[in-house]
């Protein structure tokens, strides 16, 4: 059983830090340190919500504040997997677990998509950052063929009622609404 202290001191923290009604900028920069410490040990996450699916990458809701402020979110790729090019819609702070994850950052402009920059590795206890204001657009995949990976996201909403774009290189866009895999959540007072 997964000692859920480290994920319920971050919902703790984290809520406090949403009551601030902070700007966002100062808000990732203080929501960094907390995904950062959350990642550096792994024995917190609850097996049900690292479990990987043959098919698809799955999207498991870790918390959602009550007000919807923020969303705690874990993903779980197995070998290969790979998600569409997508937004966001809203900040998020975006950390890898286990394994590694490769990301590829676009740039939506007059009709088409194009890449920006080159493709990034992340690794175990690595984060990245997303925001309309910042970059939002991006592709992400498990560059393993062996290996699973994990990667914890934090948004600034209940991510997965939001309504959210996917693109083809075409530049054509569909919107969609990502949900989640499971209609549990981790029980973070058992502890």
């Amino acid at each position: 059983m997964a000692n859920t202290a480290m994920l319920k001191n971050f919902i703790s923290e984290m809520t406090a830090i949403a009551d601030l009604g902070l700007d966002e900028p100062t808000l990732l920069e203080r929501a960094q340190p907390l995904m950062l410490r959350l990642l550096s040990k792994d024995e917190w996450l609850p097996a049900a919500f690292a479990e990987s699916d043959e098919r698809s990458y799955r999207q498991y809701l870790l918390h959602c504040d009550p007000r919807e402020r923020f969303s705690l979110v874990s993903f779980v790729w197995g070998p290969g997997q790979k998600a569409p090019i997508h937004d966001h819609t809203v900040w998020g702070v975006l950390g890898v677990l286990r394994g590694s994850e490769t990301s590829q950052r676009y740039v939506a402009e007059e009709g088409a998509i194009s890449e920006l920059g080159s493709t990034e590795v992340l690794e175990a206890g690595a984060i990245d950052l997303v925001s309309p204001s910042i970059g939002d657009i991006h592709q992400v995949w498990n560059g393993s063929k062996s290996k699973t990976a994990v990667s914890i996201h934090l948004y600034g909403g209940n991510i997965g009622t939001i309504k959210r774009h996917s693109f083809d290189m075409s530049g054509a866009t569909k919107i969609f609404t990502s949900g989640y895999s499971s209609n549990i959540i981790p029980n973070i007072w058992s502890t």
